[in-house]
């Protein structure tokens, strides 16, 4: 398994969980998924990051454009639960301050990414 996705949709986010590495490879299929999703579900979107193992500056390029494809229709982007080393490299990039964080999916829910 390279990267499994799952997507929900709720009242007020969509909520799209990332599950094993995202890299060169995979970057193509989240990317595909967000754009979907906000096309089809709205742009309010949650990404659950707690079972994502690696993530590389392809990741970085994905997460980057969800944000600006989410805020551009309105909406935006939240991360929730990132493993250390994902919480890492959002740090390390800065991007932690560009898209919120937050612990578990429910606190990014409540907060109304924006």
């Amino acid at each position: 398994m390279k990267l499994r996705l799952a997507r929900q949709s709720l009242s007020n986010a969509v909520v799209v969980s990332v599950e094993g590495e995202l890299d060169l490879f995979t970057a193509p299929f989240l990317r595909d998924e967000i754009r979907d999703a906000i096309r089809n579900d709205g742009p309010t979107l949650v990404l659950d990051l707690s079972e994502l193992s690696f993530m590389d500056s392809s990741g970085l390029s994905v997460l980057i454009e969800a944000w600006r494809l989410a805020t551009s229709e309105g909406g935006g982007v939240s991360l929730a639960s990132p493993r250390p080393p994902v919480a890492r490299i959002l740090r390390t990039t800065g991007l932690d301050r560009r898209i919120k964080v937050y612990p578990d999916v429910d606190t990014a829910i409540l907060q109304h990414p924006e």
